[in-house]
């Protein structure tokens, strides 16, 4: 099991301390036998012939954190006054708030602002709806739609324990985008009503990114809403994913010296991030893929544990008829791209890949085989979390990919789109700094997602999918 410490299991203990030389080590060294890895030792003030220190130690999970509380708790003259769970501290009073951009300072302003001057405003509009770009927030302001049944290695928690995660999405979008994003978190999970739901409020955004919404309804919903709305509509477990995937992937097969038309490339997990990556690396000119669930290898006629969008795949891929389980087929491939579930691969079984073999194992926070243990059969390995190299990060595209959808006012977001996004983010790596390690821009390059919406706003002019940009106050 991967024992990594992470920042997101992160405690402050509050520590009464004697003033005596060797106290604070005896605290120091309990918190590392207990397995926390210390990140700062600070002062918050004195008692008497005591110190008040905060100590800020990082753990692997909650039972680790639980380990290293009691270890300081054990430790004789020490008094633990509190312990504040840093990452809960976070997110107390939520993480997104809405602010005016003008100020109210005298009568007048509030006549324009508001009554009776608004008035005038809204009568433009409905004269003229496309008006409403220029003249509402709609131009900059996506809407992030989530019914909570696929929430990132949590499942169906529902729209309430998913709120947190749809803040957090909004918070990536203003701080890489630019782009202004609102949670609407549904209660329902029926699709006829989340379509219906989401035009309803259509008209206040530029935008829909779909979230955390459960396959194979994901696919249904998504269509719908693009065929039926006038604004571009994006699932990013699905699209997000896949270009990000095909990013990494075109920079890992330049460093193995392998073109995407002639590999083999193993797709493990069936659902909405593998469906879409499949119908992405086939677009971009991928010939052999074969897509692997718990029924093992997708093939044309297969009866177990299939949907009608597994049975439109099966038709599009696995030219051999490959047959059997995961191990099975991923003898001899070139590419293993796991969208699934932790620790469901030896490390023996990359042994068996082809030559100089590319890993993606994106179960996150688990992935699906241990990166530690597979260095000395992979060539190349990429993963969903942030402390290992080569992160697989949807942030790398979804902010920039708005950024240009909502510059160009496209009506939709097309397969030329997501393959120029990809491209974009590949390209953000220059070839200088090209490695094993280093086929994917880190999350913080912010120009990355500058080229990401250039290239998707070039995209959409190309496609005829953008609207007029012009800006225009006219009586």
């Amino acid at each position: 099991m991967i024992r990594t410490t992470s920042p997101s299991y992160s405690i402050l203990l509050r520590l009464e301390i004697p003033n005596r030389p060797g106290m604070l080590a005896r605290v120091l060294a309990a918190i590392g036998r207990a397995g926390g890895n210390i990140g700062s030792v600070d002062i918050a003030g004195f008692r008497d012939d005591a110190i008040i220190r905060d100590v800020v130690v990082n753990a692997a999970d909650t039972e680790m954190l639980d380990r290293v509380t009691t270890a300081v708790r054990k430790v004789r003259e020490i008094r633990l006054l509190h312990v504040t769970d840093r990452t809960f501290m976070l997110h107390a009073g939520g993480k997104i708030e809405i602010t005016g951009r003008l100020p109210l300072k005298t009568r007048a302003d509030l006549s324009m602002a508001y009554t009776p001057g608004v008035a005038r405003v809204s009568m433009a509009i409905h004269e003229e709806p496309d008006r409403v770009f220029d003249l509402t927030m709609k131009k900059n302001m996506v809407a992030i739609v989530t019914d909570g049944t696929a929430v990132l290695g949590l499942g169906d928690i529902g729209p309430r324990a998913a709120l947190p995660v749809m803040e957090g999405k909004a918070l990536l979008f203003k701080e890489f985008g630019g782009v202004n994003a609102f949670p609407i978190c549904l209660d329902t999970k029926d699709p006829e009503e989340i379509v219906q739901a989401v035009k309803w409020i259509a008209p206040g955004f530029g935008g829909v990114n779909l979230e955390d919404i459960s396959a194979p309804r994901c696919f249904e919903i998504e269509d719908r809403l693009g065929k039926e709305l006038d604004i571009p509509v994006f699932h990013d477990d699905q699209h997000g994913t896949a270009v990000v995937i095909l990013a990494g992937l075109t920079n890992a097969l330049k460093i193995v010296g392998k073109r995407l038309a002639n590999i083999r490339i193993v797709v493990n997990g069936l659902g909405a991030a593998g469906i879409a990556t499949t119908r992405l690396l086939l677009a971009a000119g991928a010939k052999n893929i074969v897509g692997c669930d718990r029924a093992g290898a997708l093939y044309l006629g297969r009866k177990e544990n299939m949907n009608p969008v597994k049975e439109e795949i099966a038709a599009l891929t696995n030219p051999e008829q490959r047959k059997g389980s995961l191990r099975h087929v991923l003898e001899g491939a070139d590419v293993f791209i796991g969208v699934s579930q932790g620790n469901i691969l030896p490390p023996s079984a990359m042994k068996r890949m082809g030559p100089d073999p590319v890993v993606f194992a994106l179960a996150n926070p688990v992935p699906e085989v241990a990166p530690e243990a597979i260095h000395k059969y992979a060539r190349i390995i990429a993963t969903g979390r942030s402390d290992y190299p080569n992160q697989v990060n949807n942030v790398l595209c979804f902010p920039g990919l708005f950024r240009g959808v909502l510059d160009s006012r496209a009506r939709s977001i097309s397969r030329e789109m997501l393959l120029a996004a990809a491209d974009a983010i590949a390209g953000s790596v220059a070839p200088r700094e090209l490695s094993e390690d280093h086929i994917i821009p880190g999350v913080f390059n912010r120009k990355v997602q500058e080229e990401v919406a250039k290239a998707v706003t070039a995209a959409a002019v190309r496609a005829g999918s953008a609207r007029p940009t012009e800006f225009f106050l006219a009586l």
